[in-house]
C-alpha cells in the first residue's frame, strides 16, 4: 500500500497537466475523488463570470442588440469550429445545438438519404446507449429501413448491398471498451453505406480524427470530457463532401439559407449551418463556450490529454489488482490501450449497493444495471493520489459484510 502511495505521489510531481486542475471548481470535503466525469464535468472556474456577463449585460443591458452586437446569431458555427479540432476536423464541419438525441435523428436520417438509392438496412451497435437504439427504430421507420443490431466487431462481415447507414460509438458507455473508428468507418464506406458514430464518451478524452479517417456523420455531447456544463447542446459534424446534400429531416428557420425571409418554401443554407433547426439556447452554449476556453491552454491537447488517461487508468487498475481481492470484482474493460476509452468499468454482484457507500465514503463514480461500477476518468482535473485512494476505499467497501 505505501508503494503505491509513493507512486502517486511521483506520478503526481510528473503530472504536465496538474496545473490544469486549478482551472476548475473542485470543491467539497478534500478527500472528495471525482470519478463521474464522464457523466457529467466538473465547472470551470471562468463559466460563473461568463454566464453571469451573458445574463446582466448581454441579455440585461444589450437584449435583442446581442444576437448581433454578442454573438448570439453564429454562436452556434462559431462554437462548433472550437470543438472541431478535439474531434480532428476542420473548420465549417460541426454546429453546436439540440440534444445529442436530437442529432442523433438527424444525422440517421440524413445518412439514409445520403445512402445509394436501394438501400433499407440500418446497423446499430447492439450495446448502444439506448436511446440510439430507440432514435434508429423511429429514422427506420420513417425512412422505410429496418434495423439490424450488430456488434461493432462483427460489422465489416455484416456489411451488404442493402446496408445504407451504420450507427457505431466509439467508446461503448458501460464497459469503456474503445472501438476501432478508423477500421470500421473503412468497411463502411468501402461498402457504400454511411458511417454515424456516436463521440459521447470519447470527445475531450482521446483522439477521434474524423476528416483523418473519412467519418461521415458523427454526434456528441459536451456535458462529460468537455465539461459544458448540465444540459450543454451536443453537436453535429457534417463531413464537407456531404454538405450540399445533407437532407435533414428536421428543418427549420435556423437552418434556412435566407432564415428572416420568412419564405413558405424552405430553402436549406449551405454549410453545416443547415444542422441548424430552431433558437439556439443561449445560455448553455455560451457557457459551453467559455468552459472550452481551458483548451486554449498551451500545455493542454488532445494527445496530452489522451496520455494521461492511459496513465491514470492504468494506475488504477493496478491499485484495484494490489488492494482489492481478485475474487470479488471483474475488470470489463480491456487492458490494452488500443480499445481502452477514459473510463474503467468493474463487475460485482452487489454493484449498486457498494457504489451507495462509495458515493457516501467521498469515492463518486457510478453504477449501471446489473452489476457495472463505472469509473470516469477526466485528465484535466484528476491526480493519481486519487486515484490511489479510490482502489483503497474501493478495496474498504468491498470487504465490508454489513
Amino acid at each position: 500500500m505505501s508503494d503505491l502511495r509513493e507512486r502517486a505521489r511521483e506520478l503526481d510531481a510528473a503530472d504536465e497537466l496538474a496545473a490544469v486542475r486549478a482551472d476548475f471548481v473542485l470543491d467539497g470535503p478534500e478527500d472528495l475523488v471525482y470519478l463521474d466525469g464522464n457523466s457529467l464535468g466538473a465547472l470551470p472556474v471562468n463559466v460563473p463570470g461568463a454566464v453571469e456577463d451573458v445574463v446582466r449585460r448581454q441579455w440585461g443591458e444589450l437584449r435583442i442588440r446581442s444576437w448581433t452586437e454578442s454573438g448570439w446569431w453564429t454562436a452556434p458555427e462559431r462554437i462548433g469550429d472550437r470543438v472541431a479540432p478535439l474531434l480532428g476536423a476542420a473548420p465549417g464541419q460541426v454546429v453546436v445545438g439540440d440534444s445529442t438525441s436530437v442529432n442523433v435523428f438527424k444525422a440517421l436520417v440524413g445518412a439514409v438519404r445520403l445512402a445509394p438509392e436501394g438501400r433499407d438496412e440500418i446497423l446499430v451497435d447492439a450495446a448502444t446507449f439506448p436511446t440510439d437504439g430507440y432514435i434508429a427504430g423511429s429514422a427506420a421507420r420513417m425512412t422505410g429501413c429496418t434495423v439490424r443490431p450488430v456488434d461493432p466487431g462483427a460489422v465489416p462481415d455484416a456489411l451488404g448491398p442493402r446496408t445504407a447507414a451504420v450507427l457505431l460509438n466509439q467508446v461503448d458507455y458501460r464497459s469503456g471498451r474503445l472501438h476501432d473508428l478508423p477500421t470500421l468507418t473503412a468497411a463502411v464506406r468501402a461498402a457504400g453505406a454511411v458511417s454515424v458514430w456516436d463521440l459521447c464518451h470519447s470527445a475531450g478524452a482521446l483522439s477521434v480524427g474524423l476528416d483523418e479517417h473519412g467519418v461521415d456523420l458523427a454526434v456528441g455531447c459536451t456535458y462529460k470530457f468537455l465539461n459544458g456544463g448540465p444540459g450543454a447542446p451536443a453537436y453535429l459534424y457534417v463531413r464537407a463532401e456531404h454538405q450540399a446534400r445533407f437532407d435533414s429531416p428536421l428543418p427549420g428557420w435556423n437552418s434556412h439559407a435566407e432564415p428572416f425571409g420568412m419564405r413558405a418554401a424552405y430553402e436549406p443554407a449551405d454549410g453545416a449551418v443547415r444542422g441548424r433547426v430552431g433558437t439556439p439556447d443561449i445560455l448553455s452554449m455560451l457557457a459551453l463556450e467559455a468552459a472550452l476556453d481551458v483548451w486554449s491552454r498551451p500545455d493542454v491537447s488532445v494527445a496530452a490529454v489522451r496520455a494521461k488517461s492511459l496513465a491514470l487508468t492504468d494506475f488504477f487498475l493496478e491499485c484495484v489488482a494490489g488492494y482489492v481481492p481478485g475474487d470479488r470484482v471483474e475488470v470489463v474493460t480491456p487492458a490494452a490501450h488500443a480499445e481502452r476509452g477514459s473510463q474503467v468499468a468493474l463487475r460485482c454482484a452487489d454493484a449498486g449497493a457498494v457504489m451507495g457507500r462509495l458515493i457516501a465514503a467521498g469515492v463518486v463514480g457510478d453504477f449501471r444495471a446489473p452489476d457495472v461500477l463505472r469509473f470516469g476518468f477526466t485528465p484535466l482535473y484528476l491526480g493519481f493520489a486519487e486515484v490511489e485512494r479510490a482502489a483503497r476505499v474501493l478495496a474498504r467497501e468491498l470487504s465490508r459484510t454489513d
